[in-house]
């Protein structure tokens, strides 16, 4: 039987790091966001900037468990961090005062996760 376990080094590593802080804080988000990333790939959320226009307000900070992509506009400045971002959804993020970043960061900088909204 084949592994299905993850071989990219920063997902074993951003897994870790999820549940450890999880259990650190006991932070529910991060064990949540984990179980989405150990899923396969082809499961992961791919997220348009309308959708993220549609629900995020101003100033909030959205959390992508997978890819985020540059259709549709953005009009609020917000955060968002995801695995991945396409370079036109970068730029119309940073374009409308708002921050791309990834999820180690976003971790680092909010561990015990208040304020953040999952998008998928």
């Amino acid at each position: 039987m084949k592994s299905r376990s993850k071989t990219n080094p920063r997902l074993v590593n951003l897994i870790s790091l999820l549940k450890n802080t999880s259990r650190e804080n006991g932070v529910n988000i991060w064990r949540d966001i984990a179980t989405r990333i150990e899923a396969s790939s082809s499961k992961y959320a791919e997220v348009n900037l309308s959708k993220i226009n549609r629900y995020a307000n101003a100033g909030e900070t959205i959390i992508v468990p997978g890819k985020v992509l540059g259709s549709g506009i953005i009009e609020a400045s917000v955060k968002v961090a995801a695995l991945n971002f396409s370079e036109s959804a970068a730029e119309k993020i940073t374009g409308a005062k708002g921050q791309c970043m990834s999820i180690e960061q976003l971790l680092k900088d909010n561990p015990k996760g208040s304020q953040v909204r999952i998008l998928r």
